[in-house]
């Protein structure tokens, strides 16, 4: 049983239907025809040689097939995480091209460690520290960022600069030493892998206009009109060995891996989960971080750089009729074959064509709809967005996602260390109680306050409760002889909590008000006993609601 949880292909094979081997076969071959081209653009674009990126797919499908819990799911550069390596790499590798490639190998394997390190710990909750609202941001800015990088491909000029004003600047001076023929040659591939799209979604248009390019600048004049091209891909499997250079030896590594773990993981589950969602299963985040580890791991062994699970090209897995992760399995041995027997076709590739795939395929990226429903629905959300995509563009994509994803979580902790405190009436001709600032309509009780904390309480947000219950209780008109706490929403109460409560009750009796606590949870009451305050409050029970609390104040106050 463990076995088959550790590897869920186990699972699958035992169910698998001979008739879904064909489908598998197919997915596999489009998916390495789609992946081919792609991966040699993502290289380029994280600054590597061409053959790293088909290294990623190879290595990296592999083993996520025996290990991951997505059946459709591809694994392989994406091209934020190019972007990632490429720009920061560039300021460790100081213009070694060796270097280069040895810190983007020993990025995947500390990306590897954490990964696994994760998965031990049951970490797989990371997956929230940056929200959707940060994303879309964060895409759109690399978006920018990316074609910023692929336009002097595209223009046939040199281009230049270490941030998205430099790169604009210099392209811009160069414009009158544009390629005419290149930009017209590099316009008409992106027209044709547009039209592509529309008309055969997922499938791998990208390789027919590869070998196209390939075979009309080798056969005619085209190559002696300033055509960059891709150069010789060594043939061969990548050869395994560990990275050569250690973490203590470049500073930055460990950030930059983190990184890409984070952008990795919520990429692969996000894609994960929409395609479970269409095929109807469900995935297990858990188990993506001991997938992505080991294929990360495997890759970095393997002379690659991180990867992770592209929704792109899971699209295109799927599209192709993908029923399970064997489909991987057929996608690394057509790639295996390509590289063992094809590579010399690729030399003549031009650079203008790998761009020309980045461009298109980071479209997507750029999710207008949604910022515009951010602007509309909440501003602030909005802020959040705005912040990435700007911190992208002016520090870098590291800097800018985690500038983003710090300033969520200061907006996090500030809506934390000022929760809701509601004063609550009664709903006439029931028992229920709501807040009396959002229903005035609402009885409020004569000489009883009553309050709901709609949060659990800790040490940063006791005081701002205190002043808030002490505020409202120096507003109110007539004396108090009860105020009760509706816990209900209080979820978990620190120690900080509690002796805030304790000392209330302390303060509340000096001035001859009781102090009474309804609907705790089962842990909140385990922690108001641990500080013993039952001892001077009375039995707290999850079963005493608010009403059966006023029922008894009233009651007494009648007696009285």
């Amino acid at each position: 049983m463990m076995t088959s949880k550790l590897l869920p292909i186990k699972g699958w094979v035992k169910e698998y239907k001979s008739k879904n081997l064909k489908n598998d076969f197919v997915a596999g071959v489009t998916l390495a025809a789609y992946g081919i081209p792609v991966s040699l653009a993502y290289a380029t674009l994280a600054g590597l040689p061409p053959q790293f990126g088909i290294y990623g797919y190879l290595l990296g499908g592999i083993f996520y097939a025996f290990l991951g819990t997505s059946k459709q799911l591809a694994i392989g550069p994406t091209s934020a995480i190019s972007l990632l390596i490429g720009t920061t790499i560039a300021t460790m590798a100081n213009g070694d091209v060796q270097r280069w490639s040895e810190i983007a190998s020993l990025t995947a394997l500390v990306f590897a460690v954490m990964a696994i390190i994760a998965y031990i710990l049951r970490l797989s909750g990371i997956i929230n520290f940056i929200s959707e609202t940060v994303l879309v941001g964060f895409k759109a800015g690399a978006a920018i960022t990316i074609g910023m990088t692929q336009l002097p491909k595209l223009f046939g000029v040199v281009g230049g600069g270490d941030n998205f004003l430099e790169r604009i600047t210099v392209l811009f001076r160069q414009i009158p030493d544009l390629n005419s023929a290149v930009l017209i040659f590099g316009i008409f591939a992106i027209i044709l892998l547009i039209i592509g799209e529309k008309l055969a979604p997922g499938r791998p248009v990208a390789i027919l206009i590869v070998v196209l390019s390939i075979v009309l600048v080798s056969t005619t004049s085209l190559k002696n009109s300033g055509f960059k091209t891709v150069g010789t891909i060594p043939t061969g499997l990548p050869e395994f060995h560990m990275p050569s250079i250690m973490i203590r030896d470049v500073d930055g590594v460990l950030l930059l891996a983190m990184a890409c773990f984070l952008l990795s993981y919520i990429e692969s589950v996000s894609a994960g989960r929409t395609l479970a969602q269409k095929n109807g299963y469900v995935i297990d985040p858990r188990q993506e971080l001991l997938a992505l580890g080991i294929a990360n791991a495997a890759v970095a062994f393997g002379q690659g750089y991180p990867v992770a699970g592209g929704l792109s090209q899971s699209a295109v897995n799927d599209t192709a009729g993908a029923k399970s992760p064997i489909s991987l399995l057929f996608c690394s041995a057509t790639i295996a074959i390509c590289l063992l027997f094809l590579t010399g076709y690729l030399q003549n590739l031009p650079t203008v064509i790998l761009a020309s795939i980045v461009l298109v395929a980071i479209r997507g990226l750029v999710d207008f709809k949604e910022i515009k429903y951010l602007y509309k629905r909440d501003k602030q959300e909005f802020i959040v967005a705005m912040i990435a995509l700007l911190g992208v563009l002016i520090w870098g994509i590291l800097t800018g996602v985690l500038l983003a994803a710090m300033f969520t979580l200061l907006l996090l902790l500030k809506a934390a260390s000022k929760p809701n405190v509601a004063f609550l009436g009664r709903v006439p001709g029931t028992k229920l109680y709501t807040d009396l600032e959002r229903h005035p309509d609402n009885e409020k009780i004569e000489n009883i306050l009553i309050v709901r904390i709609e949060s659990s309480i800790f040490y940063f947000n006791a005081e701002y409760i205190k002043e808030k219950i002490w505020e409202k209780i120096y507003s109110e008109p007539h004396s108090l002889k009860t105020v009760i706490l509706d816990l209900n929403s209080s979820p978990r109460v620190d120690i900080a909590g509690t002796r805030f409560l304790k000392n209330l009750f302390f303060d509340l009796d000096a001035k001859n008000i009781v102090l009474k606590i309804a609907e705790a949870r089962s842990e909140v009451r385990d922690s108001l006993r641990a500080e013993n305050l039952e001892s001077f409050m009375g039995h707290i029970s999850r079963s005493v609601s608010v009403d059966d609390l006023v029922a008894r104040a009233s009651e007494a106050e009648n007696k009285s």
